[in-house]
Order: structure tokens, then C-alpha cells, then sequence
């Protein structure tokens, strides 16, 4: 066992490190860029527009027909936002200094073009399946997009069974873990009953469909996002006077090491960028092929009306969330104390609960993360099972849902369980793997994505059928 968890960390190192995903992510944010004409930026109000417009907690109800637009969004996000915006955070900010956050925001900014197109292509390729249920994502742009082929069918299912792995099973189990992890250090609580709780109540959700996902999606989602800003936003202004530093360390790290902390040694910009980028990367999913399986749900009358929420899921969940928890603890003064004695004494979770504890909500600060914790990490399994089903269905059809949803919670409860390393790097394994089919797609099906825009920003009516054969 200690050989293969050795052998799946080895393979990680070499997936996500500068010499693969890296480059390959951030190269493909950057084609989608310039090749889109920095729709980020161009398309960036409207996004914002659409996002205020369709907001409601209480939408109309999913079903076969798919589900609003704004539930798809909460749906994205709420697969987006999970752990990796808490501990994720940390990680990139103890093991690549602060320089880590400015790669993180690159990563971002190029992300919300791949997302975007992503987004599209799922729409562009979704279909009903044989009971009626809308379903997309890259399992259909991949094989439909690229011919319908041997070669293209082989792609798009080792793409469905990846995911599936990386994010129904091993993803949930790293997610429910996280959850019984913090309840138990916070409350006390039993890791036993948390996750017996937990999946209980996840199966209740999954056995809802869709129509009890979007529904609980569009309420969670808003509400946990709300709650933690708000109070990452208080915290941050009582320390309002240590932001210059802040922004200071954030941008003269990101390009000379630099000792920072009370005397830590000066962090290489090139571990800086790795850690800054793969954690974001990690943290909003762009380019992984998670989200769009969200997108293709979503009723709308052109595929870029849902691509340009792929763009605000991205900047909601690296701008928004993760700087919150980034600004929230860099200005708290706390790191300075964390690496007075040479070392981190704190890492991951633990540095933001001191954060709030230390800093502002006394013995509170625990509980109020964990709470939070359980809100991001308890959404993602929500959305990281949906995306699980949509590939269910892709290879088994409609039968195949019953063993899935007993499996997730299978897994749900023995994550909360075990803390099982292997696990964990299984779950980076297979995240990073399925990303490989995914980009090729959509880098070739990249003509598609550059018609869909030009076509909608001329104003030319939205014909699938008539797009797609001409």
C-alpha cells in the first residue's frame, strides 16, 4: 500500500506540476483568450447582468426539460466551491508564499475563457437520453464533436469513467472527510454519526433527480457564499490597514523570492507559480470538464447566454470566495506568529479557523468554519455526484443510477470514516487524467466555440441543428 500511494504521489507531482497540466490549462485559458478576444472581459457585464437578473432561491422546478439558468450556475458553483477555497487557499499560501495568490489569479483570469467555452460546447452537444432527461457535458461534446467515432467514443469514456471515479467516489469520499474532520474538532462530534448523517441526507437528495438538486443548489449556494463573505468581509476591514502590505507581498513575491513572515525564507517564483496556479486551477475547475455538465443542463435560447455564466462561476469562486479566505488570513496578522519559529505551525484549515478565532470570533471561529466547511464541502458533493450521473448515463443509461447513488453514499460514509491518503491522491490522480481528453476537444472544437460568439454577437437567431450541419 505504501508503494502504490508512493507511485499515485510520484505520478501527481509529474500531472500537476509545471511540466504538464500546467502548462497545458494555462495555455489553453490563454488560446481561448486571445483566439475569443478576451471575452472574459468583453462579455464580463453581461455576465454579471444575466447573474442578477435570473437570481431566485426559488426557481421554477427542474425536470427532464433541464433546469433555469441561474440553477445551472448554482449548480457549477456549487461543485466549484468546496474545500479547495479554504484549505486549497492555504496550501498554495504556506507552500508558495504569497507570491502563490497572483498565479492563482492568472490561472483564474485565463480559466474564465475556458470555461466559457466549455460552457458552450455542452450546450452546443447536449441531447435527451432514453427517459427524456436532458444530459451533456464532455463524454457528449467529446464523441458527438469529434465524429462519432472509435477514437472518439474511446476518449469520451475513459473521460466518463474517470470522473466519475475522481469525482463521484474518491472526490466525495476527500469531501465528506473534510466535513466529519472539522465537525469533530469543532463539536466533538462522532466521525461515525457525521457521516451517517451525511449520507443519508445526500441520498435523500440524489434520489430527488435533478429537480431536488437545482432546488436545494439554488438556495445553498447563494446562502454559504453570502454568509462567509460577509463575515470574511468584516474581519478584513477591521484589519484594514495591513492591506497595502498585503497586496505589497501578494505582488513582489510573484516575481523575486522575497522573506516574508517574520524571517520565512523567500519562496522561488517558480514554486511560487506552481503552487499558485495548480491550487486555483484545482480550486475552479476550468478546463477540467467538471463544470459544463452544469452548463448543458441550463434552458436558454443560445449556448453563449449560459457561456458567459462560465465566466462568473470562475471570478465567484477565485475572485470572490478564495481571495476572502486569502485577504481574510493574510490580514490578520496570524502567518506572522505561524512562522516565527522557522516553520508552518499551522497549515490548511486550521490557518483559517485561527484566523477567525484569533482574530475576531473568539472561541467561535472553529464552529463558524466548520459550519461554513460543511456548506462548501457538502454543495460540492452535490454537484460532483450530478456529474458522476450525467457520465452514468452516458455508459450505462438510466439502469445504472440506482447502484451509483447506493455507491456515493457508500464512499460518502467511509470518507467520513477513514482518512485514507491514497484516496486523496487517487482523487488528484484521475482529476488530473480526465483533463487530458477534455482539452483536446475543446482546443479542436475551438472553431464551433469562436462561431457560437461571432454568430451571437451579430445577432444571427440560435439553430442547433442548422449550426451544426453547415
Amino acid at each position: 500500500m505504501d508503494e502504490l500511494l508512493k507511485q499515485v504521489s510520484d505520478a501527481n507531482g509529474f500531472l500537476w506540476g509545471t511540466s504538464f497540466l500546467i502548462p497545458l490549462l494555462c495555455g489553453t485559458g490563454l488560446f481561448f483568450t486571445l483566439r475569443l478576444g478576451f471575452v472574459q472581459i468583453s462579455k464580463f457585464g453581461a455576465a454579471c447582468k444575466k447573474l442578477f437578473g435570473d437570481f431566485s432561491l426559488f426557481g421554477e422546478a427542474a425536470g427532464k426539460h433541464g433546469m433555469s439558468s441561474f440553477q445551472a450556475l448554482a449548480t457549477a458553483i456549487a461543485a466549484q466551491v468546496g474545500t479547495g477555497n479554504l484549505a486549497g487557499a492555504m496550501t498554495a499560501l504556506v507552500s508558495g508564499g504569497p507570491g502563490a495568490i497572483f498565479w492563482m489569479w492568472v490561472a483564474a483570469f485565463f480559466g474564465m475563457a475556458t470555461n466559457f467555452a466549455e460552457a458552450c460546447l455542452a450546450q452546443l452537444y447536449r441531447e435527451r437520453d432514453e427517459t427524456g432527461q436532458i444530459v451533456g457535458g464532455p463524454a457528449y461534446y467529446i464523441s458527438r464533436g469529434l465524429g462519432n467515432n472509435a477514437v472518439s467514443k474511446f476518449m469520451a469514456g475513459f473521460f466518463a469513467v474517470s470522473i466519475i471515479l475522481a469525482l463521484g467516489f474518491m472526490g466525495n469520499m476527500v469531501q465528506a472527510n473534510s466535513i466529519s474532520d472539522a465537525f469533530n474538532g469543532a463539536f466533538g462530534w462522532d466521525v461515525k454519526i457525521v457521516g451517517g448523517v451525511l449520507a443519508v441526507i445526500a441520498g435523500l437528495i440524489f434520489i430527488g433527480g435533478v429537480k431536488r438538486i437545482a432546488s436545494v443548489t439554488e438556495k445553498l449556494v447563494p446562502i454559504m457564499a453570502i454568509m462567509y463573505i460577509v463575515v470574511g468581509l468584516v474581519l478584513i476591514i477591521m484589519n484594514i490597514s495591513h492591506l497595502p502590505l498585503v497586496f505589497s507581498e501578494i505582488f513582489s513575491c510573484a516575481f523575486a523570492p522575497r522573506a516574508v513572515w517574520g524571517g520565512m525564507a523567500g519562496v522561488a517564483v517558480s514554486q511560487a507559480a506552481r503552487y499558485g496556479i495548480a491550487r486555483g486551477l484545482f480550486s475552479n475547475e476550468a478546463g477540467m470538464g467538471s463544470t459544463p455538465h452544469a452548463h448543458a443542463a441550463a434552458q436558454v435560447s443560445h449556448p453563449v447566454e449560459q457561456g458567459i455564466l462560465g465566466i462568473i462561476a470562475v471570478f465567484i469562486d477565485t475572485f470572490v470566495v478564495l481571495n476572502i479566505t486569502v485577504f481574510t488570513v493574510m490580514s490578520s496578522g496570524i502567518l506572522e506568529n505561524n512562522f516565527a519559529e522557522g516553520g508552518a505551525n499551522l497549515k490548511g484549515i486550521s490557518l483559517v479557523q485561527a484566523a477567525f478565532a484569533n482574530h475576531f470570533m473568539g472561541s467561535w471561529g472553529y464552529p463558524f468554519i466548520a459550519i461554513c466547511l460543511l456548506f462548501f464541502a457538502f454543495s460540492t458533493v452535490i454537484g460532483w455526484y450530478y456529474f458522476g450521473e450525467t457520465n452514468i448515463r452516458y455508459l450505462f443509461g438510466a439502469k445504472g443510477l440506482l447502484p451509483y447513488q447506493i455507491l456515493v453514499m457508500v464512499f460518502i460514509f467511509t470518507g467520513s470514516v477513514l482518512k485514507i491518503d491514497l484516496v486523496w491522491e487517487l482523487s488528484d490522480f484521475f482529476n488530473g487524467i480526465m483533463v487530458i481528453p477534455n482539452l483536446i476537444a475543446i482546443l479542436l472544437l475551438s472553431n464551433k466555440v469562436a462561431r457560437l460568439l461571432k454568430e451571437y454577437n451579430e445577432g444571427i437567431p440560435y439553430d442547433k441543428e442548422k449550426f451544426l450541419n453547415s
